[in-house]
């Protein structure tokens, strides 16, 4: 296999493992490739559909039926007069089978790989907003935060960090297993995305401690007996109305972080508070640096934000976005990093 036949299979396997739209994959590089070597959508279909964590975690049957007949699509139209045409389509129909043989559930599971080699695997509700609540989801701020943290691993290095509106733990885990923090306290309010969260934090290879049912030490499969590389979690119930300064400074964080909470003009006023009070619970002596990802859908939410903040005495610059693109995610709404610091 040359450079680019391993880089689009690479494509289709990240694309895949974390659901992006069916028509958003390199589906014209592929056909290109097709003419020549209708055989080559063998590899594509051992780097989706047969990938060991497609398997052992797979996305939803719809997701994996609609893939599996672009696929056969594309190999009936271009392999159709070659002799060698017959064995991939054969596999296809084979995997379809398979998948249509499976049975339906209401949750599906995406993967996203880390440049490391490793990934981080989240189960997620099929439906955007589902148990009365939009955080059985992974949004793209989160996706975006996540590689900026990769890129400035010396932010959170051996630091406290909070986060607030967890969700289903993206930015979390993949902080986790790249950065390498000293604590990771994941918050949320929701009972059901509390819930979800913890199951997160289990898939991805972090148990439970016994002592405290909301704590978590990391056990990295492959290196679980270097003390060094652990990493304490905790998942805790927040609620950012009634968070008072005395609770917020048992947290100790350092370093704060939160993605797409500012997306309704009524979480607005206490999630700005909630900040406020984490900078004046802050220690004498320690410093605390906050960071928030927005995606701008409704332009005055967002500078409703910024007015709120500026009310709550809370100084705000857009940080510069970072070089390299991780993930896979649509980019059709801008993301922006805030850095918040306290006025003086």
């Amino acid at each position: 296999m040359d450079t680019a036949q391993a880089t689009l299979c690479d494509t289709f396997q990240h694309h895949f493992l974390c659901c992006r739209r069916i028509g958003s994959l390199p589906w014209k590089e592929l056909e290109q490739l097709l003419l020549l070597q209708p055989s080559f959508v063998l590899a594509i279909l051992e780097k989706t559909i047969n990938h060991p964590l497609a398997r052992k975690h797979p996305s939803s049957l719809q997701y994996r039926r609609f893939f599996l007949s672009e696929l056969i699509k594309k190999v009936v139209i271009y392999a159709k007069h070659e002799c060698t045409g017959a064995e991939p389509l054969d596999d296809l129909y084979c995997a379809l089978a398979e998948v249509l043989n499976s049975e339906d559930t209401t949750v599906c599971y995406k993967s996203y790989c880390l440049p490391s080699g490793d990934a981080v695997t989240l189960s997620e509700n099929i439906a955007i907003i589902s148990e009365g609540t939009t955080g059985l989801v992974t949004w793209g701020a989160a996706l975006f935060l996540a590689e900026w943290a990769v890129e400035n691993i010396d932010i959170f290095k051996n630091r406290t960090i909070l986060e607030l509106g967890s969700g289903i733990g993206l930015t979390g885990l993949v902080i986790c297993k790249s950065c390498f923090p000293k604590k990771y306290t994941f918050s949320d309010y929701h009972h059901k995305v509390l819930q979800q969260l913890k199951e997160n934090i289990q898939l991805n290879g972090f148990v439970l401690g016994k002592d405290h049912s909301n704590l978590a030490k990391c056990v990295k499969e492959t290196d679980s007996a270097k003390n060094d590389s652990a990493v304490l979690l905790s998942v805790i119930e927040l609620d950012w109305e009634t968070a008072t300064e005395e609770q917020l400074s048992h947290l100790e964080a350092d370093v704060v972080i939160a993605t797409d909470v500012v997306y309704d003009p009524e979480i607005v006023l206490s999630f700005s508070n909630v900040l406020k009070k984490l900078f004046q619970s802050t220690k004498v002596g320690k410093s605390l640096e906050v960071f928030v990802a927005s995606t701008i859908r409704n332009s005055e939410t967002y500078i409703l934000f910024h007015t709120t903040l500026d009310e709550a005495g809370l100084r705000w610059q857009v940080l510069p976005e970072h070089k390299k693109r991780i993930f896979a995610y649509d980019t059709s709404c801008p993301v922006e990093i805030l850095k918040l610091t306290l006025k003086i």
